[in-house]
């Protein structure tokens, strides 16, 4: 099985891609979000792993637009505690460390840390498995990068801090997607997105359809209708399958409402592994 992510090895999603389809797949590494859709959608590979929030950093945008743009379902959810590194060159110190770089959204869960470094500059970049593969190509030791600890190994570059996270409790959520539409049996969870003619109360009784039910939403998110300035999607994540019937009918109650409506998927509900 080939499963497609973005970033180089070594980087978050490729170890959930591992966690989560098992260390038997071959996973094939991609530059862009876009491309990882790409790739599932074309066949290239059988599906893909996109973060798609973090409880730190919030939501990745540019993936619920993606979501939409595309053709692919969701066919599963993956969450893994992310713990970050400050890692650079061997024998570099901390004290002489001018630059650190990383993903956007991995230099946010470490913002609090970040501003205990005086006078450091802080440079996003592409990925954070690739920072440390880039910090590793430009062999300056007064620049770090903030990776994971398997990173750090795959590349032998030494860690100078660890867990620098800002919280502990600090949790990326994964989607797997696939060209085929997943049908799981039991313990469900289901991703959808619509949207609503501008009205007073239009947002209230498209959500009342699910409180009516006792279907329980662990997702709203909305993002702007391109063209049509203040109106929006509303992408929502609900407890269920489609082919449960009281979501079956909150969804065709749902449909009286909205003036556009589109399931992405039904896909077993992930259960975080606890000791």
């Amino acid at each position: 099985m080939r499963v497609a992510f973005q970033g180089e090895p070594g980087a978050y999603s490729e170890a959930a891609a591992l966690e989560h389809f098992g260390s038997q797949i071959e996973t094939q590494p991609q530059i862009s979000f876009e491309a990882v859709f790409h790739c599932a959608e074309s066949g290239e590979c059988d599906m893909g792993l996109i973060p798609i929030e973090n409880s730190l950093a919030g939501s990745i945008h540019q993936n619920y637009d993606l979501l939409l743009k595309k053709t692919l379902y969701v066919i599963g959810e993956h969450l893994m505690p992310i713990h970050h590194c400050l890692i650079a060159l061997p024998g570099a110190s901390l004290a002489g460390i001018r630059k650190v770089i990383s993903h956007p959204q991995a230099l946010a869960q470490c913002d609090g840390y970040l501003h205990t470094l005086a006078g450091v500059a802080v440079e996003p970049v592409y990925d954070t498995a690739g920072s440390v593969k880039m910090m590793r190509q430009q062999g300056d030791p007064g620049i770090a990068a903030i990776a994971s600890r398997r990173a750090a190994e795959l590349y032998h570059m030494a860690i100078l801090a660890d867990c620098i996270e800002d919280h502990p409790a600090n949790f990326t959520r994964f989607l797997a997607i696939g060209r085929e539409p997943a049908t799981p049996k039991s313990d469900a969870k289901t991703s959808i997105v619509f949207s609503l003619v501008n009205q007073p109360g239009a947002l209230f009784k498209a959500l009342s359809v699910f409180a009516l039910r006792d279907i329980d939403l662990t997702k709203i998110e909305s993002r702007p209708l391109v063209g049509k300035p203040w109106e929006y999607y509303f992408y929502i994540d609900f407890i269920g399958s489609v082919s449960d019937p009281a979501c079956e009918r909150a969804l065709a109650h749902l449909g009286e409402y909205a003036s556009m409506l589109r399931v992405l998927g039904s896909y077993p509900l992930y259960k975080l592994k606890t000791d």
